[in-house]
């Protein structure tokens, strides 16, 4: 654990060094802000003190966000033959993706405390679920979480910053869309199974309060499988070398 935290601080410096963690946290919370607070929220509109607006509004910003902080973490060390440099040194392929991983996800944790006002502000309004609000800031660290992954495989396989980020939204794109579009036109268990794929199922689940155990064993293998594909991936290029 300490030579992955060492990677994480590593990456989290770098984030703050080269202002990316600036620009992501600014974009993000002035995304979310002008959604939010002025663009059909619930909490003006319909006067309902919810946060169910800026779960909405962050779910779609992270999608975007994430894959372009992740697609430079293996792809442009590979490029500039920085990653053979970190391999050297007495660390596993294990543990230099849980370090990136570990800053990414950090980073989005981080984004995410500064919209802590709007918790606070929408509370002192009306009579706020924070069971409900909970759960919705539970869903969006998984489903980071699970980008970030995500992310991190595509960044793996390439050493082109732009086809990692178009392949990471290419397979969000496929668990967001496609795989609900498809189990909703099928009948039985193999609808039911391919619905259960769906992120956005779990994900509207969770934040519209529901704590399920299904929804965290969902979220839990998508992060394992996008970690374990990295690994795979960047431990058969050391091989090949």
């Amino acid at each position: 654990m300490k030579t992955i935290w060492i990677i994480t601080k590593r990456e989290l410096n770098s984030f703050f060094d080269s202002l990316i963690a600036f620009i992501m946290i600014i974009l993000f919370l002035g995304f979310s802000g002008f959604f939010t607070w002025i663009s059909g929220s619930d909490i003006f509109l319909v006067g309902q003190a919810s946060l169910r607006s800026f779960f909405g509004i962050a779910y779609w910003t992270l999608f975007f966000f994430i894959p372009a902080l992740t697609m430079r973490m293996l792809a442009e060390e590979k490029k500039s033959g920085t990653i053979e440099m970190l391999l050297t040194k007495p660390v596993t392929d294990r543990q230099v993706i849980l370090g990136k991983y570990l800053a990414t996800v950090l980073l989005i944790g981080i984004a995410l405390l500064f919209t802590l006002p709007y918790f606070i502000t929408v509370a002192k309004i009306g009579n706020i679920d924070a069971g409900a609000t909970i759960c919705g800031y539970i869903a969006l660290l998984l489903i980071s979480a699970s980008y970030a992954s995500i992310g991190l495989f595509a960044s793996s396989i390439t050493t082109n910053q732009i086809v990692a980020f178009l392949s990471a939204l290419f397979i969000g794109i496929f668990f967001h869309f496609l795989l609900q579009m498809i189990g909703s036109g099928m009948k039985g268990l193999p609808g039911q199974i391919i619905m259960y794929m769906s992120m956005t199922v779990h994900f509207e689940s969770l934040s519209r309060g529901v704590f399920d155990s299904k929804d965290l064993i969902y979220f839990g293998s998508v992060i394992f499988l996008g970690l374990f594909l990295a690994e795979v991936s960047l431990s058969k290029r050391n091989a090949y070398n």
